[in-house]
């Protein structure tokens, strides 16, 4: 915020700006197209801690989770907004036999951040689901 700017970030405890529920909504309708309605167009994806990536490598990360035919279950956990921005902290999972016949157990806690554009929807920015997870060992 500027020295002009009076208005006051504000903490909402429950609830979602729209980001996570669409995000899920988008993952387990299994459509890779509702994926770009949740993201704006230059947003980054970190699907492994320290890896981000952007355009058709932020796709095809998330159609890999896709392929899991799992659906993806979150529950936000703060959602801080100031603004036309919001930075959400989302406890998610993963879980089941996927259709390969493999033991799928993914979990996290993600912090992201989204904007609300000018049609009021809100997209993310930055989607991290490992939140502050460390690196991977090299």
């Amino acid at each position: 915020m500027n020295a002009h700017d009076t208005s006051q970030p504000h903490v909402v405890l429950a609830g979602d700006p729209g980001g996570a529920a669409r995000f899920v909504a988008a993952m387990n309708a299994r459509d890779p197209q509702a994926f770009g309605h949740v993201y704006e167009d230059d947003a980054v994806l970190v699907p492994v801690p320290g890896h981000p990536v952007t355009g058709a490598g932020r796709l095809a990360a998330n159609q890999h989770l896709q392929s899991f035919g799992l659906p993806i279950e979150a529950r936000p956990r703060h959602v801080y907004v100031a603004g036309d921005i919001a930075l959400l902290i989302v406890d998610w999972s993963m879980r089941g036999t996927a259709g390969d016949g493999s033991e799928i157990d993914m979990s996290g806690t993600a912090t992201d951040v989204v904007r609300r554009g000018p049609d009021g929807r809100w997209r993310y920015v930055i989607d991290n689901p490992h939140g502050t997870a460390s690196l991977p060992e090299t």
